[in-house]
């Protein structure tokens, strides 16, 4: 007679910020592996439960110090998601850069940010100010 070890899994609900539906579905993890999802209406949905399960990510927004522009901070973003436990060293890493006006939407401020593979780019343009003579 073979014996079946049984597997202890887990049930998560999460909810889906993919599209306008919201959906709000089941995904069932045994020894770190997705093995079932239920209740979302498409494959985005389905996709975006498991990574949030798994290895959730998130996109940085903040500010970098600017000088010489007509702001003084400028708005950044990151180019993808970054894993969601590397987002706060990420932030540390950023209040120490500082850069110079003008910047263009785009422009790359941080590349390859703690080896993660993604860019921190800006997120609007900031022209260059003279200062009063």
């Amino acid at each position: 007679m073979i014996e079946q070890q049984e597997t202890k899994s887990t049930t998560r609900r999460v909810s889906c910020i993919v599209c306008p539906m919201s959906c709000v579905g089941e995904v069932e993890i045994a020894e770190g592996q997705v093995i079932r999802t239920a209740g979302f209406s498409c494959e985005r949905g389905r996709v975006y439960a498991k990574t949030e399960v798994t290895a959730p990510k998130r996109v940085l927004t903040t500010t970098v110090k600017i000088h010489g522009g007509a702001l003084s901070l400028l708005p950044v973003v990151s180019r993808q998601p970054l894993p969601k436990g590397k987002i706060a060293a990420c932030v540390r890493c950023l209040a120490a850069v500082e850069v110079q006006a003008p910047v263009r939407e785009g422009e790359i401020i941080a590349e390859n940010i703690l080896g993660l593979g993604v860019d921190i780019v800006a997120s609007r343009d900031v022209a260059a100010v003279l200062p009063l003579q």
